[in-house]
């Protein structure tokens, strides 16, 4: 295993100290972990601000560092395979934000204070005091699936820039980061998660205002030539009133389908919804997740700026080759461009790796949770010693770590647009759990039967969509929801709950 350093002695120290920091930190936090309760929900005594933090650096994972910048930096040169700086690529991206601020909003209003409801420890358990055993077994093994999946993408994303440092194969970038976030969660549970998360934004923000106050002051007219070349070229386009929905970025996508996404993605996922309970109250949750909608929109205009930022540098100053993607864009600025050696490199692969350790390590700590009280638990006889818990909890995330491991190298196989993949996963999920959901929340003449056949048809009709339509994904959550709460509804009509199936006020 040869590796071909591509950064200076000063940006390894940089990165060395920023990954080795990370892990002691998540360590020391951690120390003196000896119940379950502590391990995998912080004591529910965790500020509101910190679990704001949380929140908006788990659902900023690499994606968002690099993809982002990708769609405001260019669009296909028609009948090209390159990429053209001066055509294409806007700030459209933006109606989606607004779309998750009031999907946010609606998830405090509707679906929070069931969570509040009881000694709850993941978000499926409600689907089990509701309809009964079977269908939280199926929303948790659905988001069990979807969650690694998309994740290992995620880190197979991070392992590009990794290898564009150090020459490294790409297997052996993605070990690197995958084993370095595994320690840190094995050994610090949800509040080195947390707290690291927290760091995280930080160094992640910190590092795309370095990377776009470089920019600016290599441009011969700073940022007036900025402004002005992302005017002359429709860069700060935000919205777009199209119909067609096959495009994915519309303000009717935007904001009501990614509405829709959100109430998926952020009040079913476990992974977010193990933030909330970690929450000292349900008023500090929700206002951890209102505020966090806001900070979410101000960092997606940062990375959409950087991209025009670089969309501007590279018309002034061209590449020696084109670039075929838009994923590698600012990943290549930053090992090819920045001056090696002084440790500007270092802090922005920190920020790269910063980005992608908060969602892989929140990835696992809830993927742990998710599987110990919604699988393992119910089927034991007798409820274990905390002690015994607590290590089956620590070795669900070594497991976890090694399955996201193996999907991101065998992402090495995917061409397409990452961001769109990752995010089609997450519609899939979340609009399919969001129907169970709102089949539980909204009715009581549903049961168990009325809500797997809901699920099993929206799934289908999602394949469908997926495959057989130019629906763009932006509406898939929308459309899940939406199938898997009518068809339940429907089947709730021919065959009611049965007498000892609970009802929705059994979470009363």
């Amino acid at each position: 295993m040869a590796f071909d350093i591509k950064i200076g002695q000063g940006d390894w120290l940089v990165l060395a100290a920023y990954l080795f920091g990370v892990v002691g930190f998540g360590i020391w936090i951690g120390r003196g972990q000896r119940d379950v309760a502590g391990y995998l929900l912080g004591g529910r005594d965790l500020p509101w601000w910190a679990i704001l933090g949380s929140i908006v650096a788990t659902e900023t994972s690499t994606v968002t560092f690099l993809s982002i910048p990708g769609l405001a930096y260019a669009g296909r040169v028609a009948g090209a395979s390159h990429l053209d700086p001066t055509v294409g690529g806007d700030m459209r991206f933006l109606q989606l934000a607004l779309g998750m601020i009031l999907g946010r909003w609606l998830i405090v209003h509707l679906l929070l204070p069931r969570y509040f409801q009881g000694n709850l420890f993941t978000a499926y358990q409600v689907l089990h005091e509701r309809f009964g055993g079977a269908t939280k077994s199926v929303a948790s093994v659905a988001f069990l699936l979807a969650r690694n999946v998309g994740d290992g993408l995620r880190l197979f994303l991070t392992a590009i820039v990794l290898r564009e440092a150090i020459g490294a194969s790409l297997p052996t970038c993605v070990v690197i980061v995958g084993v370095l976030t595994i320690i840190y969660t094995f050994a610090g549970g949800i509040k080195s998660v947390v707290w690291n998360d927290c760091i995280q934004l930080v160094v992640y923000v910190g590092g795309g205002l370095l990377a776009l106050g470089i920019i600016l002051g290599r441009l011969p007219d700073g940022a007036a030539q900025l402004l002005r070349f992302g005017w002359d070229h429709s860069k700060f386009t935000v919205l777009d009133f199209s119909t067609d929905i096959s495009v994915p970025l519309t303000f009717w996508a935007g904001v009501v389908g990614g509405a829709f996404l959100a109430l998926g993605t952020h009040g079913t996922d476990q992974m977010m919804v193990q933030r909330y309970l970690c929450a000292r109250g349900e008023r500090d949750a929700g206002r951890a997740l209102i505020w966090s909608g806001l900070v979410v929109f101000l960092q997606f205009a940062l990375f959409l700026m950087l991209g025009v930022g670089l969309a501007c540098y590279y018309s002034e100053f061209p590449p020696a080759e084109a670039f075929r993607e838009p994923d590698s864009v600012l990943s290549s600025f930053i090992v090819n461009e920045l001056p090696a050696g002084v440790g500007l490199v270092g802090i922005i692969l920190a920020a790269v790796f910063s980005a992608a350790m908060s969602t892989l390590s929140s990835s696992l700590n809830s993927s742990a949770t998710s599987t110990l009280n919604d699988l393992y638990l119910p089927c034991l006889r007798k409820r274990p010693s905390d002690g015994h818990l607590l290590w089956v909890s620590r070795g669900l995330t070594v497991l976890f770590g090694l399955v996201q491991i193996g999907v991101g190298i065998a992402g090495m196989k995917l061409a397409t647009f990452i961001i769109h993949d990752v995010l089609a996963i997450a519609g899939f999920t979340a609009g399919l759990l969001l129907g169970v959901f709102a089949l539980g929340v909204l009715t009581r003449r549903a049961g168990q039967t009325a809500a797997l056949s809901g699920f099993l048809s929206g799934l289908a009709v999602l394949v469908w969509v997926k495959f057989g339509t130019p629906v763009a994904w932006t509406w898939y959550a929308l459309i899940g929801a939406s199938v898997t709460f009518l068809i339940g509804l429907a089947v709730s009509c021919l065959w009611p709950r049965s007498g000892g199936e609970p009802t929705a006020a059994s979470t009363e």
